[in-house]
């Protein structure tokens, strides 16, 4: 089941990562860059024919340089993969709703129907077959068939979805990478920001702040960003991560009440 799932997520991965440097290089060549320049140029006449005027902030001016276009296209790129998730996610919360045994509410479930249940469970089809609940069901249900004691049948179900859980940490490991590297990505404009504007020190001494001024504009401006979509990130993957807990937690109280409770080893008088 995992060699068919891990191939299409990195495939996804490595798709969405190339839509989203398309889209947001199409969006900085075509859009953001030329009126960044415009307006910088206008401000520039503006001083030049009044040295009192009060330069203007402009939103393509603060986003215009390659560290913010960096950050843009990995907050996509994490905002895909993260969709992805949370509408795994609904699909497989959806199916809490549903009776995956189709058995009276009343009816004890003893060892020998296990084969039964497990028939009716392999009808679920890709990828509903590979989601959390019917695998946990499954699971319960062969090791009830193998041992016959409802302790173990518990363990079970509980073990499988501990493991789950440690997997869902594990794969949110690429999405905390991403919101890692866009602060990281925000210094290194920083530093080039502030090593341009070092390098124009001479300039600056002899009366012309102009390219100071624009440089620290890099520096100051690629970490704003950086940090602003950091933090917007971070939400939404504490939030698909809130989700991702309850969903296992929930299913796991499914398989209590819908199976482990109703399983009998002896019948009943």
């Amino acid at each position: 089941m995992n060699r068919q799932r891990l191939p299409a997520e990195l495939i996804f991965q490595v798709f969405t990562l190339l839509i989203s440097f398309i889209i947001v290089h199409a969006t900085y060549v075509t859009i953001i860059r030329p009126r960044a320049d415009q307006f910088i140029s206008f401000e520039q006449q503006q001083v030049a024919d009044n040295p009192d005027y009060v330069q203007q902030r402009n939103i393509y001016v603060v986003i215009k340089d390659y560290e913010q276009e960096a950050c843009f296209i990995l907050m996509f790129w994490a905002f895909a993969i993260l969709g992805l998730k949370g509408v795994s996610g609904y699909r497989q919360k959806q199916l809490l709703d549903n009776d995956l045994l189709e058995l009276p509410p009343t009816l004890p479930i003893g060892p020998e129907d296990t084969r039964s249940l497990l028939d009716r469970l392999g009808k679920l089809t890709y990828p509903t077959a590979n989601y959390l609940l019917p695998r946990a069901m499954r699971q319960g249900i062969q090791r009830f068939g193998v041992t016959g004691n409802i302790q173990d049948t518990a363990t079970a179900v509980r073990d499988l979805c501990e493991s789950e859980m440690e997997r869902q940490e594990s794969e949110l490991s690429i999405i905390r990478y991403i919101a890692w590297a866009i602060p990281s990505v925000g210094f290194i404009g920083t530093v080039r920001g502030i090593g341009s504007a070092l390098g124009q020190a001479n300039r600056a001494v002899e009366g012309d702040i102009t390219g100071v001024t624009q440089s620290l504009g890099v520096a100051f401006n690629s970490t704003f960003i950086a940090l602003v979509i950091s933090i917007v990130l971070m939400f939404f993957i504490h939030q698909v991560q809130l989700f991702q807990e309850r969903l296992v937690l929930d299913s796991e109280s499914y398989c209590n009440d819908n199976l482990i409770a109703r399983l009998r080893t002896k019948p009943l008088p």
